[in-house]
């Protein structure tokens, strides 16, 4: 029987920037083996993943239609150009977009919402639970019997 090769699955880890970029390098670790490839809304980003593939992607917000529809051609590109099997997100539109579009390509997808939500989910969280094969929370006060689910903090 052929062993699989973690290096043949491609985990593409997209997010906004700030502290949702934060959270994501911090989850790097649990990736070890597999091929990762990161993108992101700053260029700037790509010294933190330093040997690993990396996209910049457009920042937008709900208020920017156009901003949307870039940010999803540009998210669309990428998917088709590296194929993932698993897209993980921590959040933000430009994250939520990335789930979106993977879910659309059959693509199995994680959304781990940001930390910096403590009352409820974020808007994007919110939505992201129908796109979302695995939905996390980083409050154990949000969880629910189906979802978000909580199994710990990332900060």
């Amino acid at each position: 029987m052929k062993k699989k090769n973690k290096k043949n699955k491609k985990i593409l880890c997209i997010s906004s920037g700030g502290g949702h970029w934060a959270e994501l390098i911090r989850i790097r670790p649990a990736f070890k083996g597999f091929k990762v490839i990161y993108s992101s809304t700053h260029p700037g980003y790509e010294k933190d993943i330093s040997g690993a593939t990396y996209f910049t992607i457009n920042d937008t917000n709900r208020n920017q239609v156009a901003g949307m529809i870039i940010t999803f051609i540009q998210v669309l590109w990428i998917m088709i150009r590296i194929w993932p099997k698993i897209v993980i997100s921590t959040g933000a539109l430009p994250g939520l977009i990335g789930i979106m579009v993977a879910k659309l390509l059959g693509r199995r997808t994680i959304w781990l919402d940001s930390i910096a939500n403590f009352d409820e989910l974020s808007m994007s969280g919110k939505w992201a639970k129908k796109f979302s094969d695995l939905y996390l929370t980083q409050w154990e006060h949000l969880a629910k019997d189906n979802g978000p689910f909580y199994y710990g903090k990332v900060i």
